[in-house]
């Protein structure tokens, strides 16, 4: 039997950055793949080649629409953003979508099941469709999706879509990285109110209750109304902007170009204004300072003194030997500050 060639298992050799940016600044979609693995790669080399790659590529971008989109179980997001992204490339824009799961390490491909289920997206020329690991964890929400996008921006896409899955923690943190927000919900599950939080409520820019078809269109717009009328005691989180409630069907394609219109709508006034530009501005902080929490923790995870105080820390505080504050001054102390 003839020998194995020895170079038939060799990984593939790294880029350079000047390689990494032409192939990203020329829509090279296999370089844009490895420039987004290389920021999601935790290796020290890694790591710094790809913050080189950031700085370089950042002149080339912010000039987009980033649109995060969340929503309960069964409310029909990925035919939502299946259609909304057909349209977009249509009208001829260029659209990536980043899909978040801060689950995703433990459940496992449930993110490249709804790329599968944006069936005319994931064939489309002038669409790009990523899952955004996140390690488990909020922090690698903030890391790794933001950089992404700013890599997707200088490939050329000028519209970025950022999936969440499911409602919690994860959409507080894709809010504070887009310039709109939108909750995707559906009617005809009995109580309405029941099935979002209060929180992701004043996080939203607009409401869109989808699969406004059918017999279940009537229930729609009756649930359109509950939720305007919630909004209506929720502080805004702008005071200039009241969230609107639209029903729309992302199956039939009926209402979704008018809540694009919207968004342009929100989106035109806030740059007349300068206020995209305090809001990225202000996400840009918030963004180095999740960053340096994110940097803390793993720093103090990795403390040899911390990783020998921790089991017994936490053994103490199971048996009620210790308070949750007192066992943070233990760690601290052990950290040696």
């Amino acid at each position: 039997m003839p020998a194995k060639s020895p170079t038939s298992h060799t990984s593939r050799p790294q880029l350079s950055t000047g390689e990494y940016i032409d192939g990203v600044r020329s829509g090279d979609r296999a370089k844009l793949a490895q420039a987004i693995t290389l920021i999601e790669s935790r290796k020290p080399d890694h790591e710094a080649l790809a913050q080189d790659l950031l700085l370089q590529l950042i002149p080339h971008t912010g000039k987009t629409m980033r649109v995060g989109i969340s929503g309960v179980p069964g409310a029909g997001k990925s035919t939502f953003i299946d259609t909304l992204g057909t349209n977009l490339t249509e009208a001829g824009h260029k659209v990536a979508v980043l899909a978040v799961d801060p689950t995703s390490t433990r459940t496992g491909g449930s993110i490249l099941g709804d790329k599968t289920r944006m069936a005319r997206l994931s064939v489309n020329d002038h669409a790009f469709i990523r899952p955004s690991p996140t390690a488990g964890t909020l922090g690698g929400v903030t890391r790794t999706t933001r950089e992404t996008i700013l890599v997707c921006e200088a490939a050329g896409f000028d519209v970025i879509l950022i999936e969440t899955v499911g409602v919690g923690q994860s959409e507080v943190a894709v809010s504070e990285m887009v310039d709109f927000f939108l909750v995707l919900l559906i009617a005809g599950a009995g109580d309405e109110l029941q099935g979002i939080k209060k929180g992701v409520l004043e996080i939203a820019d607009m409401i869109a209750l989808n699969k406004a078809d059918g017999d279940n269109e009537t229930k729609s717009k009756s649930a359109a109304a509950e939720y305007q009328h919630a909004l209506r005691i929720i502080s805004p989180k702008d005071k200039n902007w009241i969230p609107p409630v639209v029903t729309i069907s992302a199956l039939e394609n009926r209402g979704v170009d008018d809540l694009w219109a919207r968004i342009m709508q929100r989106h035109s006034h806030l740059a007349e204004t300068g206020g995209l530009t305090k809001l990225r501005q202000h996400q840009n902080v918030q963004w180095m300072w999740s960053m340096v929490e994110d940097r803390l923790i793993a720093k103090l995870r990795a403390h040899p003194n911390i990783k020998t105080t921790i089991p017994v820390v936490e053994n103490d505080v199971v048996n009620g030997k210790l308070t949750a504050a007192q066992a943070v001054e233990k760690l601290f102390r052990a950290f040696g500050v």
